[in-house]
């Protein structure tokens, strides 16, 4: 029975001990954890300002300084305003062109109205424009009417080329044909098929032309001819 009693005493002793030893653990295990938490947290302030050094670091990779950063910005500026004058400009004259030129097929098929009221004008003849009869007041009529017409053509910027003795222009004039004139220099318009026109610095309907060319040579003269043509006229034909 002593023996009993004596042991149960020393059993809860050792229990007792035991479990104090596993609570003094856990704390210490604890307290690590609790250590390495408070180690490893990051301030929100230290967060931010590496944040924003990753931004200027993306925003300027090659920028040294505030100087190097203020350099680029205006140099950048200077381009965007640069741009946005060519664009204005070139906004400005495409609308000039379309106002200027917008007329350009319509003045072209009106050509084509004038061209046949010339032609009218010179199938008259001459000793019936100046009389009294119903054909003179038509000739006068049409003359009229084409005068009207190339007035109002000149009112929209479209004037006739008038390339009659000039010298030979391929932006302005479309060759037909050649004529050997030893009058001009060669190249020289000698005769106008169709009157051309311009439109602004534009050309509207080139002018077809005849062109001078280098006379041909007269044949040379030589002894052997003039005996010949002697000999000849010298033949009887009285037979």
């Amino acid at each position: 029975m002593s023996d009993t009693g004596d042991q149960n005493p020393r059993e809860e002793a050792e229990s007792e001990e035991t479990d104090a030893n596993a609570e003094a653990a856990q704390a210490d295990a604890e307290a690590t954890l609790q250590a390495q938490d408070d180690a490893t947290e990051i301030d929100p302030a230290d967060e931010d300002a590496d944040e924003d050094e990753a931004v200027d670091e993306r925003s300027f990779p090659d920028a040294k300084t505030a100087e190097d950063v203020i350099a680029d910005m205006k140099d950048q500026l200077l381009r965007a305003l640069a741009e946005t004058e060519n664009v204005r400009r070139r906004s400005a004259r495409e609308k000039e062109d379309a106002a200027r030129y917008s007329i350009a097929n319509f003045a072209r098929d009106m050509l084509n109205v004038s061209d046949n009221m010339h032609r009218a004008l010179e199938a008259v003849p001459e000793d019936a424009r100046g009389d009294d009869s119903p054909v003179a007041a038509l000739f006068q009529g049409v003359e009229m009417t084409e005068r009207e017409l190339h007035a109002a053509l000149e009112r929209h910027g479209i004037k006739l080329i008038e390339p009659m003795g000039e010298k030979f222009d391929h932006n302005l004039h479309q060759a037909m044909f050649e004529l050997p004139d030893s009058s001009v220099a060669p190249g020289t318009v000698v005769q106008v098929m169709q009157a051309g026109y311009v439109i602004g610095d534009r050309l509207l309907r080139p002018a077809m032309v005849g062109v001078a060319k280098a006379g041909e040579a007269p044949p040379a003269n030589n002894e052997g001819g003039d005996d010949e043509g002697s000999a000849d006229g010298g033949v009887d034909t009285s037979a």
